[in-house]
């Protein structure tokens, strides 16, 4: 449907509200929240009053000389954006899928403010910081990854150590979800991954509903479960260091995963809880995808959108440092795979591959099989996980002008 200066057009009824630079625009039937910038939403204001867009872009370009005002193109933006309910009063024919209701509902919000209040918050940021001088102080406390090999059977090493790393992972989404509970708010688990490994994702996009301080405890969440339990763990550690062997293996192996989830958090080339709550006190959403169209002048093999737009004002800044984070997220998940992954398998596989030379009538032969087979299952779903994943975000999609 083509637009012209004489066109008037209705939108879809929206939910504004003041971001920390910009709004934060809603489409309640959809879901779907766009960033724009206060030209935008003063177009919109005046759509919403019945101008003519022609009349719109004049007022526009007297209010706001320093900007490029182009009416036509923005109306065009909403058009694609799925904004627009009417032009010259014919219906727009668009399919709008409508939002679910969202799941975990049925817990209530009183349950989640439980954990998440003044006095909570505080605490976990407490127990991190006392985590943290914990390990600094007995430096022996830091995993190692010898940590994950507590029994001879290699298979039931790698079992022991999926159900412990599940069993957390679940514990860290179902902080998120208790966070946003909070406010009464949906939500739902997604599966996705994160580099080679399978992983849940909460889906936190109703969270722009909420004040940007807001937001920053939701994001926050799920290490603050962590945390918590490595609090307990380490404290165990230091008191009973002569408990029973395969109580304090356990432990370690504990340890070891809540520590690597940790790094994993400030590997900032990946959307991780710490990326959000970044993207969230500076106002600058959609870091990642500015900060790889930034260091694609200097790194060619760089994935880009192509139809990226380019940052709002005052975002030039922040992205370059982002760059500097992302660079270093790159070099500590090298960092993490030279310490920590690499050794693991090579003593596991080195092992494994040794077995496979035994008799079958041994039990480390079928212990090396069963091995093999639960590395293809985990390859397989992990193809599933990011064959499934698309496009998932947890944040907003960029308005434009």
């Amino acid at each position: 449907m083509k637009l012209s200066l004489e066109s008037q057009i209705t939108l879809y009824p929206l939910s504004i509200q003041k971001d920390r630079k910009n709004y934060i625009v809603e489409e309640p039937v959809s879901g779907d929240f766009f960033e724009m910038p206060e030209i935008c939403i003063d177009a919109m204001e005046r759509i919403n009053d019945g101008q003519l867009l022609g009349e719109i872009e004049s007022k526009l370009q007297k209010k706001y000389p320093k900007e490029k005002v182009d009416i036509i193109e923005f109306g065009g933006q909403l058009m694609e954006l799925g904004l627009i309910q009417e032009v010259n009063g014919e219906k727009v024919k668009q399919v709008k899928e409508i939002q679910s209701s969202g799941g975990f509902t049925w817990i209530p919000p009183r349950v989640g403010r439980f954990f998440f209040n003044r006095v909570t918050n505080k605490i976990y940021l407490i127990l991190l910081m006392v985590n943290i001088s914990l390990i600094v102080w007995n430096p022996e406390l830091f995993p190692h990854y010898q940590d994950i090999f507590l029994f001879h059977s290699m298979m039931l090493n790698i079992i022991t150590y999926m159900f412990i790393s599940l069993f957390f992972i679940i514990i860290h989404e179902f902080g998120h979800i208790l966070a946003i509970r909070s406010y009464d708010l949906p939500t739902k688990l997604d599966i996705g991954n994160r580099l080679i490994f399978v992983v849940f994702e909460t889906d936190l996009t109703s969270a722009w509903k909420l004040a940007p301080k807001q937001r920053n405890i939701l994001y926050f969440a799920g290490m603050a479960f962590e945390q918590t339990i490595v609090f307990i763990v380490l404290t165990i550690q230091l008191l009973f260091p002569s408990a029973n062997g395969i109580f304090i293996g356990i432990l370690g192996i504990i340890a070891l995963d809540i520590v690597i989830k940790t790094l994993y958090q400030c590997c900032f080339y990946m959307k991780t809880d710490v990326y959000y709550f970044i993207e969230n006190i500076t106002g600058c959403y959609n870091l990642l995808e500015r900060g790889k169209q930034f260091l694609s002048k200097w790194i060619p093999f760089l994935k880009i959108d192509s139809n990226e737009t380019e940052p709002f004002e005052g975002e030039c800044k922040v992205v370059r440092i982002y760059s500097a984070f992302y660079i270093g997220g790159m070099l500590l998940t090298l960092s993490l795979f030279v310490f920590y992954f690499v050794p693991q398998a090579y003593y596991a596989y080195s092992q494994v591959f040794s077995n496979l030379l035994r008799s079958t009538n041994s039990l480390a032969f079928w212990d090396a099989i069963a091995f093999l087979g639960q590395t293809v299952l985990l390859l397989i779903l992990f193809l599933y996980a990011k064959k499934s994943r698309g496009n998932r975000s947890r944040v907003p999609f960029r308005g434009k002008r």
